[in-house]
């Protein structure tokens, strides 16, 4: 997978903080806020497994579709455990993708994470959709001006995207919003700011925003490695969730439509 050496900054980092004292941890992370679905492990901040529905080169797209996540994402986890089960690596936590993004798909990443923390008495970990989807940004484009802005998008319906604005220390300076897109939308930002747009949603946006200071990052997966360090950081904070109660950030309630060949 893209990026994957880049992680050996976070080994660097998880070896400062082990000298400094700090306990470090095994999580596994699972994602499905959009049509991917992807599983992951961590250990000290270093992925030693992942597992996604990515069509690799040369294979046709398998199960893409955010309604399939019920049927595959189960193994995917079942795989994660195995691999950790079989090298005797013990859980400390369950990260999951906690929204904004589809409905049934983080009801499901939900669903799913909740029941590995219950029943393996792990603490639950949850992290922003659009945070997640900013960490290989960051990873890769190391030179963005300081003054840059990150604007994560994941598509919606029709011209309406799911949103927030980021430095590049990932301090929202816009929070989590549903943004009906036109060719006045983040125009204050945009005339003080370089604003670089990705993710599923941003590719419909590109004919619409056509200020000189936006910029576009095409085919930048949302996947379960790039949480690492983001839970990593609320562990060590002890950020956890109830896992009773806890519930994804839906930012919309879930509407039904009807199969077009019923219509």
């Amino acid at each position: 997978m893209i990026l994957i050496d880049n992680w050996q900054l976070f080994r660097t980092f998880a070896h400062i903080l082990y000298l400094c004292g700090h306990q470090m941890s095994v999580i596994l992370h699972i994602e499905t806020a959009t049509d991917l679905c992807s599983v992951a492990v961590s250990q000290d901040s270093a992925i030693i497994f992942q597992t996604d529905n990515l069509p690799k080169e040369g294979e046709e797209p398998k199960q893409a579709k955010g309604t399939n996540h019920a049927s595959i994402l189960g193994t995917m986890v079942d795989e994660a455990l195995s691999f950790t089960d079989n090298h005797a690596i013990p859980f400390d936590a369950v990260a999951v993708s906690a929204g904004p993004g589809s409905y049934t798909g983080l009801r499901i990443g939900t669903s799913m994470a909740k029941g590995v923390a219950y029943g393996r008495n792990l603490k639950l970990i949850a992290v922003s959709t659009l945070e997640i989807q900013c960490v290989p940004i960051l990873l890769v484009h190391d030179d963005l001006p300081e003054d840059a802005l990150l604007c994560p998008m994941l598509d919606a319906r029709r011209m309406e995207v799911y949103t927030a604005l980021y430095t590049r220390a990932l301090k929202a300076v816009m929070p989590t919003q549903p943004v009906v897109i036109d060719e006045h939308s983040f125009e204050q930002h945009l005339n003080e700011h370089p604003v670089y747009f990705f993710g599923n949603g941003a590719e419909k946006c590109k004919a619409i925003l056509q200020h000189p200071n936006a910029h576009f990052f095409d085919g930048v997966p949302l996947l379960a490695k790039y949480m690492s360090p983001l839970a990593e950081k609320r562990f060590l904070r002890e950020e956890f969730e109830d896992v009773a109660y806890f519930e994804p950030n839906y930012l919309k309630e879930f509407q039904a439509t009807v199969a077009k060949k019923l219509l």
